[in-house]
């Protein structure tokens, strides 16, 4: 006779080392159970974290700026402010200013112009007689067609021309986006 007592009916089925499988898979179950219900809330947090990155975009958008109206087709460049829906990281500010632009007008062409100089970032003006485009800062000049007219000017290029669309027949949008200055280049800012 045995010395060891009889065995549960359950341990005497499953056979040598039953009881050890049978911890192990329950254990590998509940490990696999409890990553998969940790899915869910890891995955919703990194897509909150990564969202800024993956809305960010290259392209700037066309923005509305005016009416067709508004300019003229004499060919005078008038300035506008550009103002746009602003999002930093998570939040959004609705029309806010975020620079200007001239458009001008003749009877075949619409153009748009950054009035941000080339040359180190000051603000363009119209000179007085309107014939031209000065820059206050360091002398920069450009003739109506955003070309440097000055050999001594310090500008390293032209004014910063914009893609310009009109819609609905009068409305006037840009693609309005800023420049590094002090560049030969048109590097836009990031």
């Amino acid at each position: 006779m045995s010395s060891h007592p009889p065995r549960p009916p359950e341990e005497q089925s499953a056979g040598p080392g039953g009881h050890a499988r049978r911890g192990f898979l329950a254990g590998a179950g509940a490990i696999a159970a409890a990553g998969l219900a940790l899915l869910a809330p890891v995955w919703s947090g990194l897509r909150v974290v990564f969202d800024p990155l993956r809305r960010a975009s290259s392209d700037p958008a066309l923005v509305p700026v005016a009416r067709l109206a508004a300019i003229p087709a004499d060919g005078v460049p008038r300035k506008f402010r550009v103002t746009a829906d602003r999002i930093d990281a998570w939040n959004t500010q609705r029309n806010m200013p975020v620079g200007a632009v001239y458009l001008r007008r003749t009877e075949d062409s619409l153009q748009a112009f950054n009035v941000i100089c080339p040359h180190a970032g000051c603000f363009v003006n119209l000179a007085a007689d309107r014939s031209r485009f000065v820059c206050p800062c360091h002398k920069s000049s450009f003739d109506l067609e955003g070309t440097v007219d000055d050999p001594a000017s310090p500008s390293p290029r032209d004014m910063d021309t914009l893609d310009v669309e009109i819609r609905d027949g009068d409305q006037i949008w840009v693609r309005f986006q800023n420049f590094l200055p002090g560049r030969a280049d048109k590097t836009p800012v990031a």
